[in-house]
C-alpha cells in the first residue's frame, strides 16, 4: 500500500482514496494495513469535522438569508 503517500496527505477525509485502497485490499495483510492507515490518519474524526463544518456553513447561510441584508435589525418608530 502507500505508506509514504499516507504521511503526506492533507488533514481531510479523502473518500475516493480510501475507497481505492479498500478495493486494493484483497487479503488480510493489506486490509490490516488499510485499517492502520485509517487509524493513523484519524479518518473518522476528520470526516465528522468536515460534516460539522458543512452543517455550520449551511446554518450560517440560512440565517443570513432569513435575516436579509439588514441582519434582522429593526429601526425604531
Amino acid at each position: 500500500m502507500e505508506t509514504s503517500e499516507t504521511n503526506k496527505q492533507e488533514a481531510v477525509y479523502d473518500y475516493l482514496r480510501y475507497k481505492r485502497l479498500l478495493a486494493e485490499a484483497v487479503d488480510d495483510a493489506s486490509r490490516l494495513e488499510l485499517i492502520e492507515i485509517m487509524i493513523r490518519e484519524k479518518a473518522r474524526d476528520r470526516l465528522e469535522a468536515e460534516r460539522m463544518a458543512d452543517r455550520v456553513a449551511i446554518t450560517a447561510m440560512t440565517v443570513a438569508r432569513v435575516l436579509g441584508p439588514g441582519g434582522g435589525r429593526r429601526e425604531g418608530p
